[in-house]
């Protein structure tokens, strides 16, 4: 088998020379002379149809993908090419290909002109620009190019190790922005203002409140090495010794060592008397006021009533909660369960603040309102 570092080099010289001479690839040249080589390096027989099957159909009324990769004779990944040159921002490729790994049940799928590789995992249950792995360009990064393809050599497609990787990922992304929403959402988080609080009584509220909005967070979790056990072959190109995790979709962070849990402080006492009339009153909020929530990746407008009722889609509900939870039954229906329709509707909408100028939720709002009360 040939070694994966090498022919990758080789494809990064093709894509130069044809640069150079000005030569366009089609589609067919791109995988004879940068796709075909990658595959047959990471173990594939590529002449096999019991392992690369060409043209691929689930159904012979469906179109075909350009590689198949199987295990056992089923397809474990889906290579879909495209001409060298061509641009694989544009969402129709990553939407075809992920498509036709859903119908045929194929959890990963790559993306690729020869000279970029982008990986996807076709079930994740997320938006599908959240469905990105890894994605690299030959050029850019010989040493991360072979990282990430190595992961879709047959002997590691076969050890499942791209989806070890996959959950890390998947986790660290999402704990990374809920962690970047503390710090640098429209306004700093309650909870975090709250936290503080009980941590530094000698400051106000408001004093740990600006110093929030002043504050720039950032966080760097350790990336996992890509390459692993489950194929440590010379042939693969990977020295263990040496290598670095390098890719161009990082995910940053690195969290310090957990500080022992705290009870944290509560909504006070105060906040919660407060209604949405109250904060109309305050001038925070006003009648009109166009309210927004984003639910499973879509977003929703309300409106906020002077009376401090809100109307969806033209019925008027007597609290946000109200509303929150018709925004859950119109996607999911009428048989919705209660633990699913419940809905903390102060937290579910957001709204300009008027006096403020920004985006922020009605609970924080809210919280404003209470804390110039105290100041007052």
């Amino acid at each position: 088998m040939t070694d994966l570092r090498e022919v990758v080099g080789q494809c990064v010289e093709r894509q130069r020379r044809y640069r150079q001479r000005g030569q366009r690839m089609n589609e067919q040249n791109t995988k004879a002379a940068l796709i075909s080589p990658v595959i047959m390096a990471l173990g594939w027989d590529l002449y096999d149809p019991d392992e690369v099957h060409h043209e691929y159909r689930r159904s012979q009324h469906e179109n075909p993908v350009d590689y198949a990769l199987l295990l056992l004779r089923t397809p474990r990944l889906f290579i879909e090419a495209k001409a060298l040159g061509e641009n694989l921002d544009d969402p129709r490729w990553a939407n075809q290909t992920i498509g036709y790994a859903t119908m045929a049940g194929v959890e990963w799928v790559a993306l690729t002109n020869g000279a970029e590789w982008r990986v996807f995992n076709a079930h994740a249950p997320v938006p599908i620009e959240q469905k990105l792995f890894r994605a690299v360009r030959l050029e850019d990064d010989v040493d991360a190019a072979v990282d990430l393809l190595a992961l879709l050599s047959r002997e590691n497609m076969r050890e499942n190790r791209i989806e070890e990787l996959w959950k890390g990922f998947f986790v660290d992304r999402q704990v990374h922005v809920e962690l970047m929403n503390l710090f640098t959402a429209p306004a700093p988080a309650p909870e975090m203002v709250n936290l503080l609080d009980g941590r530094m009584p000698k400051l106000s509220r408001e004093e740990i409140y600006q110093s929030l909005v002043r504050v720039r967070a950032t966080f760097d979790f350790p990336m996992a090495a890509l390459a692993g056990p489950a194929d440590s072959r010379p042939a693969q190109g990977i020295d263990q010794s040496t290598r670095r995790p390098s890719v161009s979709v990082p995910v940053p962070f690195a969290l310090p060592k957990p500080r022992p849990a705290r009870q944290q402080s509560k909504v006070t006492a105060d906040e919660r008397r407060l209604k949405l009339p109250d904060l109309l009153a305050s001038g925070r909020l006003r009648p009109g006021t166009v309210l927004t929530a984003r639910y499973l990746g879509e977003q929703h407008t309300a409106e906020l009533l002077a009376d401090g009722r809100v109307r969806y889609r033209g019925n008027v509900y007597n609290s946000p909660s109200g509303a929150g939870e018709a925004v859950k039954t119109a996607i999911h229906g009428r048989d919705i369960t209660d633990a699913r329709k419940a809905t903390d509707g102060l937290d579910f909408w957001q709204a300009e603040d008027a006096l403020a100028g920004d985006h922020v939720t009605l609970k924080e709002i809210r919280r404003r309102v209470a804390l110039g009360r105290v100041h007052e």
